[in-house]
Order: structure tokens, then C-alpha cells, then sequence
């Protein structure tokens, strides 16, 4: 199929394009450097509204922990700007192109927020919509409006920013967007809790989520994905991993760490290591690093109440044969490598695996263009919600110009 490309230079420009769309009833696919364009569902839309141009941090105030950019900045200006200043995104933004096949830091801040990624550290701040304190937008009938704020202490009426995030640009074009920052922790360490079943790591998580350590992140992986972890702390082992992270003032980390090999030495041995090996091994967790080979085998992204994850696992295991996994969120979330072949028969059991655990929800991430154009990406919503989500779409966008498909069919 023949794509055309437009790239605006500005918000004018956006609403011109979204005005023609709707005039023309052209839809348009709306993306900054195409990073995401592996994550929803596949669809064929003729206009590409590329919004890379629309580049470069407008605003940023670090004493009032302040960040604005425009929508197709890229994370790798963010995070350079923010370290600088000593500060950073807390949510911990992941980096997902090398798991979809692409190149590694591609992504942009609008992407970002749009599909409401967010790392690890989720457990402890929020994900990326905790965070997102206003835009600018152009809307599907042709206007650009202003939603939030530019301030931490901003009480509004309706928060559409809070629907605006995780909406995949099916409501609105995001132009300009600005995010709380935080300081920087000044200390990393990992405590490595070496040979726990999944099971007993989930317990394991749980004690060191629940204590009194502030435990800033908490991630599982069996021998498998442990093995295949970029960072020699973690994959040196030969065994399954558990990592537990605290971070702050330097003496507070390191009383907390040891706290943490005494109190968690019932689950196995433990270990702990420093800051520049908790990087590399937080951030194989966050990317989903050691899921990423190979390439050709669907990936889901399971979310389960923490102690039910590993039932999940087992249950998908004796129906499904190979299964790799990864959890983090203390367990709430589980990242699930299966054999490549009828994807639609593994959607039915995965999302049966979920619904006997109790429920949640399973959201297909990795797969062929084919298989997400005819499987449903994202986990089935009640009646009762998809009818909420046709009327957002019917009001946002009534014409069905904006990424329409990109969630789910008629939306």
C-alpha cells in the first residue's frame, strides 16, 4: 500500500492536516519516529502524519522539577537534559524497540505518553500518566486546545491529560507535552536473591515490597531469562534471579541493602551489588532485554495480581510447551516469550490463564502485521467499557480520522 507522508513543523500545521483529513475522510496514521509502530493493532492508513519535526525542549525549570517538549523530541534529548541537572523521569521510561525488532533509542516523548510506558520503578511513583501535567493537542475537529498545566500543583476540573495518556493518538494529536521530573537517586544497589522458584520469588518480592526498606523495584528471572541478561551480574549466576533495588542517600542504601540479604535469606543466597551493575541490570528488566531472541516469537504482557503470575506460567506451559518469562512489578506484571503458531488459539489461552487466576488483563505486544490485524491486541473489554470507549471515540473523534483501528476495531 502507498503511504504518504506529511510533516508539520508546527501545531498550525497539525490542525491544517487534521482539518483536511476530516474534510477529505482520509485518516491519518499519527507517529513521531515510528518506534511503536509494532505496539496495537496493524493497520493500513494511506497518510502518515509524521510528527519528528515537532522537536526540542521548549521549557524546562529544574528547581521547579518542570519539564516541557514538544511531541517528537526524542527520549535520548530528554534523558541527556535531565542528567545534566542531576534529575530524571521517575516513572523510568522503557525502551521497547529492541524487543519490536528496531533500533534502540528511537522513541519520542509523545510516543511515549501516548502509549503510558512505563519501567520497574511503577511499583513505587506511577506509570507515565502519574507524571504527564499538560499539553497542547489538535483535535479531531480541527482545534488545538490546551489541557493541565505547567506546574506540580495544578487542580483542574476534568483531567483529560489522565485520558490523553495510554489513548495511542486515537482522541487527539499531542504537539507539546510537559512532565513532572524528579532528583535523581543519589545510590543504587541490588540485592540478588539466587535460586528461588518462581513461586517462592514471588513471596520473595512481596516480604521486600511490604517492608519498611522502600524498595524502589522488584523483578524475577528464571534461569532462562537470566542466562540471556546483557548484565554479567545477573547472567553469571546459572541459576534464576531475583532482584530487589533500593535507592536514595548513599548511607541509607547501603543499611537498607544488607537489611535486605539478612531479611530475604529464607528464599536462597543472597548478593548485592552496586550502582553501575544495578543500571545494567534494572535496565535489561526495564526493555525486556532478555526476552528480546528470537525475534519471530509472539511476546504478551500479562497483568495478574502478583502472587498469581506464576500460576499463569505453569498453567500456559502444559498447554503451550516452550514458555520464557520475565516478571517484574513484584510480580504483577509478567512478560511471556511463546512458540511462534496459532496465535489466535494462544490468545484464547492466555486470556483464559488470566481469567482462572482471578483476572487482569493480557495485551499481545510482539507479533507479525497479519497476526495483529486479526487477533485482538488488547485484552477484551466488558460490554459495559467498550460501549464508554465508542463514546470517547464518538465525541473526540466522530469522523474516525486519528489511528483509527490502532486499539481496537471501530475505535
Amino acid at each position: 500500500m502507498t503511504t504518504d507522508i506529511v510533516t508539520p513543523e508546527n501545531a498550525d500545521q497539525v490542525r491544517d492536516m487534521v482539518a483536511w483529513a476530516v474534510d477529505s475522510q482520509a485518516p491519518l496514521n499519527v507517529q513521531g519516529h515510528g518506534s511503536k509502530a509494532g505496539l496495537g493493532r496493524a493497520v493500513n492508513i494511506g497518510t502518515t502524519l509524521d510528527l519528528s519535526r515537532l522537536s526540542g525542549i521548549t521549557e524546562y525549570s529544574a528547581p521547579e522539577l518542570v519539564l516541557t517538549a514538544q511531541a517528537g523530541t526524542p527520549m535520548t534529548d530528554i534523558h541527556a537534559a535531565l542528567a545534566d541537572a542531576g534529575q530524571h523521569l521517575a516513572f523510568e521510561p522503557p525502551d521497547l524497540t529492541g524487543l519490536l525488532g528496531g533500533d534502540p533509542g528511537r522513541g519520542t516523548l509523545g510516543g511515549l505518553v501516548a502509549t503510558n510506558l512505563a519501567g520497574p520503578r511503577r511499583v513505587q511513583v506511577g506509570a507515565a500518566r502519574d507524571h504527564f501535567l499538560g499539553c497542547q493537542a489538535v483535535g479531531a475537529r480541527g482545534e488545538i486546545f490546551k489541557a493541565g498545566g505547567k506546574v506540580v500543583k495544578n487542580v483542574t476540573g476534568f483531567d483529560l491529560c489522565k485520558l490523553l495518556a495510554g489513548s495511542y493518538g486515537t482522541l487527539a494529536v499531542m504537539t507539546e507535552l510537559t512532565l513532572k521530573v524528579l532528583p535523581a537517586p543519589e545510590d543504587t544497589r541490588t540485592v540478588l536473591v539466587l535460586g528461588a522458584s518462581d513461586a517462592d520469588a514471588a513471596r520473595c518480592m512481596s516480604r521486600a515490597l511490604t517492608s519498611s526498606h522502600e524498595v524502589s523495584g522488584a523483578a524475577h528471572m528464571p534461569a532462562a531469562a537470566a542466562s540471556a541478561c546483557e548484565a554479567e551480574a545477573v547472567s553469571s549466576r546459572g541459576t534464576s534471579v531475583t532482584l530487589i533495588r533500593v535507592e536514595g542517600p548513599g548511607p541509607s542504601v547501603e543499611y537498607r541493602a544488607k537489611a535486605l540479604c539478612r531479611e530475604l535469606a529464607d528464599f536462597g543466597e543472597t548478593v548485592e551489588v552496586g550502582s553501575g551493575e544495578s543500571r545494567l541490570a534494572w535496565a535489561a528488566v526495564r526493555d525486556v532485554q532478555p526476552l528480546t531472541e528470537p525475534l519471530d516469537r509472539p511476546v504478551w504482557r500479562v497483568s495478574v495480581a502478583p502472587t498469581e503470575g506464576p500460576g499463569v506460567v505453569d498453567a500456559l506451559r502444559r498447554q503451550s510447551g516452550s514458555v520464557d518469562c520475565l516478571y517484574d512489578w513484584g510480580g504483577g506484571l509478567v512478560w511471556l516469550s511463546l512458540e511462534n503458531g496459532d496465535v489466535a488459539g494462544q490468545a484464547e489461552r492466555v486470556r483464559n490463564a488470566v481469567a482462572h487466576a482471578g483476572g487482569g488483563h493480557a495485551t499481545l505486544v510482539r507479533a507479525a502485521a497479519d497476526v495483529r490485524a486479526a487477533v485482538p491486541v488488547f485484552h477484551p473489554q466488558p460490554e459495559p467499557l467498550a460501549a464508554l470507549s465508542r463514546r470517547l471515540k464518538d465525541n473526540f473523534d466522530p469522523a474516525r480520522v486519528l489511528n483509527p483501528g490502532r486499539m481496537a476495531e471501530g475505535l
